[in-house]
C-alpha cells in the first residue's frame, strides 16, 4: 500500500503546487512546502513543526515557519495545497482522471484513510480535521495524503523508540541505498562535523562498520523499524473487506503507474 499510495500523495511536492504557493507570495519551493504540510497544525511554532515532521536538522524548519504565515494563512495554504495538487495528479494520470472507476477508488481511499485511530498520529489528526474534498480526483489526493501522514506518524515513533533521530533515520536510508551519507540529498548539505558525529553515534551502537557501511545489527534494526512500521499503518485499512482491498489495489496500480511514469 506504500508503494502505491506514496506517488500520489506526493504530487503536492511536485512543480505544479510549487508555482501555485510561489503565485501567493512563497519564496522558493521550501516555503511552499513547509506552509503547505503544516497548515494542518495551525499556527504552530516552529519548534513544534520540527518535532512532527521529526526528519529536519535544527534550524531548517525555522527558516521557513513562522515567515510563510506572514504571506498566507494556514486555512489559504491548504486551499492552495489541495486545489494544486488535485490539478498535479489530474495532468499526470491523463484520462485515468475521468475514468469511471476513479470515483470507485476515491472512495474506498477515504474509507480507509479516515477510520485509523487518531491517537499519538498528530499531524495524521491534523489533516482528520480537515473536510474531505467532494472532487474525487482531489478525494484521492486527499486519502492518499492522510494514508501517508498515518504511517508517517507511526514511523516516527518507532524511530523514536529505537532511539533514532531524524538526521540519523536519513543515514541509515543512505546506507540502505548504497550511498555514503554526504552523498545523500537530505543531510548531505550539513556540516561535514555535524553529519560524521551522527554516524559516529551509530558506529558506537554496533549499527554502522568502521568502513561506513551497514554492521548485521544495522541492517536488521533498519529491517525491523520498516516492518513495525507496516504493521502500524495496517490499522487503515482494516475497515475494508479483503475484496475490497483487493479492489483498493486492482485501481491504485494504474494510477501510481501514471504518476510515477510523469516523472515530475
Amino acid at each position: 500500500m506504500f508503494e502505491l499510495v506514496e506517488p500520489i500523495a506526493a504530487v503536492t511536492f511536485s512543480e505544479v503546487p510549487n508555482e501555485a504557493f510561489l503565485a501567493v507570495g512563497m519564496r522558493n519551493y521550501w516555503d511552499g512546502y513547509f506552509a503547505g504540510r503544516a497548515a494542518p497544525l495551525g499556527l504552530a511554532p516552529a519548534a513544534v513543526v520540527h518535532a512532527v515532521f521529526y526528519n529536519f536538522a535544527d534550524g531548517e524548519v525555522a527558516r521557513h515557519i513562522p515567515w510563510v504565515w506572514g504571506k498566507i494563512t494556514p486555512r489559504e495554504a491548504i486551499a492552495v495545497r489541495e486545489r494544486s495538487s488535485a490539478a498535479a495528479l489530474r495532468q499526470m494520470i491523463g484520462e485515468l482522471a475521468d475514468s469511471p472507476g476513479l470515483v470507485r477508488v476515491a472512495d474506498l481511499a477515504t474509507r480507509a484513510a479516515v477510520s485509523a485511530p487518531t491517537e499519538g498520529r498528530v499531524l495524521y489528526a491534523g489533516l482528520r480535521a480537515l473536510d474531505v474534498p467532494d472532487e474525487p480526483v482531489a478525494r484521492l489526493w486527499h486519502a492518499a495524503t492522510l494514508l501517508r501522514e498515518h504511517r508517517g506518524d507511526g514511523h516516527n515513533a518507532i524511530l523514536v523508540a529505537h532511539g533514532i533521530g531524524g538526521t540519523a533515520a536519513h543515514v541509515l536510508l543512505a546506507l540502505s541505498l548504497g550511498m555514503r551519507p554526504e552523498e545523500f540529498g537530505r543531510v548531505h548539505h550539513l556540516p561535514k562535523a555535524q553529519l560524521a558525529a551522527v554516524v559516529d553515534g551509530l558506529r558506537g551502537r554496533g549499527l554502522v562498520d568502521a568502513a561506513g557501511g551497514f554492521t548485521d545489527a544495522g541492517r536488521e534494526t533498519r529491517e525491523r523499524i520498516e516492518a513495525r512500521t507496516d504493521e502500524l499503518a495496517a490499522s487503515a485499512y482494516e475497515v475494508l473487506s479483503a475484496n475490497e482491498l483487493d479492489d483498493l489495489i486492482a485501481r491504485l496500480e494504474p494510477i501510481a503507474a501514471a504518476v510515477k511514469a510523469a516523472g515530475d
